[in-house]
């Protein structure tokens, strides 16, 4: 096997086919990967090959689908590792499966690249280089810190530096340089043995070069455009017959030069930016939509950014999303509303800032934040290395959970927006499920990042979430309206409460309704009516100022 990857290698180098200017699918990167020693193989193809063989030899439909029950038992993991690996390839396939988890099956090709890019590495988290501002907001001292570190194990560490996403441009680079060191091995996963004048030779289908969409893109293509359309040993095939074979080396040299084309070009990117990857040039901020306070706002590569927010609030709408994705980086002290359809969001960095995503259809990764509440409709969520947060959920798939985390609380979805039940429809997500109180709890220390770890410790389990008190269960009311379409108005939380939820809401409701009765009937001089307003409206204000629910006021005052 290693001869005939060096043969490919040395004959890769006669095609004058002219490379095109690819990116890598920063989904499957960001949230493909899994803590699972058993997915991880360092080897090349060494063992996938013979994982390879043994998945087809388990699939149940002509077209090499298989279910979890084979992955399971030809991977050796559990039932619900096995059903967690079709779920997270799901969430990052270019394209939409099966609805119904218990009917979803997946090929075996993109089943085979999605286990060999579990040996990625991930870049390091970079510190901040204006330490003083970070300073005045990380980490942030909470009035109940004194009372939870009597209580925890864990430290509260002070005047630390903040660990920052490594920038896009950064990201791609690192992506690219392992696709061009692993491409070799990720073909020949996928080719073909043919016979030619007696001997035998590695080839590659258009169908078998196409799965190559799960890791690369050339651009922004329409959805019915495929990867063969832009090779030219494939395109300029007749269109009335199917394609034929084409030797694996000619493939690999197209694809390999292209890779070094990118890789030039994120290089000269690089060299002519500053280190952070969002300068003002490459911002649209032509509708900030936000209050005083924050650092940055903006579009970038696809993808809508909310960074550096501080101490404001900030609503964006359809008309403010450009891109699938959504990343809210390092905000303190704030609320985000992305009241929005939206395929995937990413939340790092943050403290003591509240996140509503109105309908994320693929995933939602929540990372190195403390005291952040997240209320979600999504797919899936995966929570990694969090301290002291709540998650109000509406989830279909378990909430997966990763790292070292600290005091972490679920709950049911609490809130609603006109168009929620909208851009839910518009998102794929089906509000009779509800999954939040399953949460599945992984490795303590994540593989995929670029550190030692001592052997074995991967397999700690994570901090698992505790479910919320129902008595401290309130609903989140968002202000102001999600547009005017009267057609789809969504009036009320659309997931079903639990029985406990329910009656503590009800109870809190008739509690209300009790004193607001007693008060209409208190018979009070008109200056003990002063008085008990007086009362009244001092205490709603410390408690606006003490939950935070301060900064929902300035939006309404914004609306």
């Amino acid at each position: 096997m290693r001869r005939e990857i060096g043969n490919m290698i040395e004959e890769a180098t006669t095609s004058a086919v002219a490379p095109f200017h690819l990116r890598p699918r920063r989904e499957v990167f960001e949230f493909g990967l899994l803590p699972l020693p058993k997915l991880i193989f360092n080897d090349g193809i060494s063992t996938l090959e013979g994982i390879k063989r043994k998945l087809l030899g388990r699939t149940v439909t002509e077209d090499a689908q298989i279910d979890a029950r084979g992955i399971a038992e030809v991977l050796e993991i559990p039932m619900d590792h096995a059903l967690l690996v079709v779920d997270t390839l799901a969430s990052v396939l270019p394209f939409q499966l099966d609805s119904d988890p218990l009917k979803r099956t997946v090929d075996v090709y993109y089943l085979v690249i999605f286990l060999y890019v579990q040996s990625y590495k991930r870049l390091l988290p970079k510190g901040y280089k204006d330490s003083t501002s970070v300073g005045d907001v990380w980490p942030r001292a909470s009035a109940f810190d004194g009372y939870l570190s009597a209580l925890s194990p864990i430290p509260l560490v002070r005047n630390s530096t903040r660990r920052f996403m490594p920038s896009q441009a950064d990201e791609e680079a690192h992506q690219l340089s392992y696709l061009q060191k692993h491409l070799t091995n990720i073909i020949l996963l996928l080719t073909e043995l043919a016979e030619e004048n007696d001997n035998y030779s590695r080839v590659l289908t258009q169908e078998k070069f196409d799965r190559l969409e799960f890791l690369i893109h050339f651009g922004d293509k329409s959805p019915g455009f495929r990867l063969s359309h832009v090779a030219q040993f494939f395109a300029d095939s007749d269109p009335d017959m199917p394609n034929s074979p084409v030797p694996v080396h000619q493939a690999l040299d197209w694809l390999l030069q292209s890779v070094s084309t990118s890789l030039a070009n994120a290089a000269l990117r690089m060299s002519t930016k500053e280190e952070r990857q969002f300068s003002s040039s490459d911002m649209d901020v032509s509708n900030p939509n936000y209050s005083h306070g924050s650092r940055t706002l903006g579009h970038s590569g696809g993808q809508t950014f909310v960074e550096g927010i501080s101490k404001a609030s900030v609503i964006k709408h359809p008309s403010d999303i450009k891109g699938n994705s959504v990343k809210v980086l390092n905000c303190h002290d704030s609320v985000i509303y992305v009241l929005a359809p939206v395929g995937y969001a990413t939340i790092y960095g943050c403290s003591d800032i509240t996140v509503v995503l109105g309908a994320v259809g693929k995933a939602v990764k929540v990372e190195h934040c403390e005291r952040v509440q997240v209320i979600a409709a999504t797919s899936r969520i995966c929570i990694a290395t969090c301290r002291e947060c709540s998650f109000f959920l509406g989830v279909t798939q378990r909430p997966l959970i990763l790292g070292d985390n600290h005091k972490l609380k679920v709950a049911p979805y609490n809130t609603f927006y006109p168009l929620l039940i909208k851009h839910m429809e518009q998102a794929g997500l089906n509000p009779a499920v509800n999954r939040w109180n399953e949460p599945l709890a992984l490795g303590m220390v994540d593989p995929h990042d670029s550190l030692s770890h001592p052997a074995g410790l991967s397999e700690v389990p994570a901090q698992s979430a505790t479910s919320l008190d129902p008595d401290h269960f309130t609903n989140f009311l968002i202000p102001g309206g999600a547009g005017d379409d009267s057609t789809h108005l969504t009036k009320d939380n659309p997931f079903r409460l639990p029985e406990a939820y329910f009656v503590s809401q009800r109870k809190r409701l008739s509690a209300l309704e009790d004193i607001q009765q007693a008060l209409k009937n208190a018979q009070l001089e008109e200056h003990r009516k002063r008085e008990l307003a007086s009362a009244l409206h001092l205490h709603f204000k410390d408690w606006l100022y003490a939950s935070g629910n301060v900064r929902q006021l300035y939006c309404v005052q914004g609306e």
